[in-house]
């Protein structure tokens, strides 16, 4: 049995809670699955493209705290926009990965992920994450979001990371 610890990416609907007879005396929701992942994190990991100015030994410690950030989140089953949009990205976009790792080089730790609603949208559900990384140096924060279309089943990218500035 392979021992490392293992990651699972569900994508489907959650129903209502089964009755605690059905689940040996728990209360879990019913869920429909339309996909799932599963794989090693440190097969997520060790995929991520690596950026070319910054060496491994640097790169794979920010891949993993950006990574355990996002997972961390309060209750992120999945079941809220905020937190389809962070799971997205924590599977589907390296880009936080490499940014990440770019700012640790530059002696920046990551301090805080937040979402709200973008205001560009209209029609459409699009929701920016929002990644604050502040200088061990000089306490000096610099924010940088990613806007993700969380309207549909499957989440996808709207634009890529930015500088962000609080209005």
């Amino acid at each position: 049995m392979d021992a490392q610890p293992r990651i699972s990416a569900v994508i489907g609907q959650m129903g209502r809670i089964a009755s605690p007879e059905t689940c040996n005396g728990l209360l879990v929701p019913i869920v429909w699955f339309d996909q799932i992942y599963t794989f090693p994190r440190a097969a997520l990991i060790s995929a991520i493209p690596k950026p070319e100015n910054v060496s491994a030994e640097k790169f794979e410690p920010a891949a993993q705290e950006i990574f355990d950030r996002i997972m961390q989140l309060a209750d992120n089953a999945g079941a809220t926009d905020e937190h389809r949009a962070m799971n997205y990205l924590a599977m589907r976009y390296p880009g936080i990965y490499s940014h990440a790792a770019a700012k640790f080089h530059d002696d920046f730790s990551l301090a805080d992920v937040s979402t709200r609603s973008s205001p560009v949208s209209n029609a459409r559900k699009i929701l920016d994450v929002i990644f604050s990384y502040t200088n061990r140096k000089t306490d000096f924060t610099e924010k940088y979001f990613v806007r993700v279309d969380v309207t549909e089943k499957f989440p996808f990218l709207f634009t890529r990371i930015s500088p962000y500035y609080d209005r």
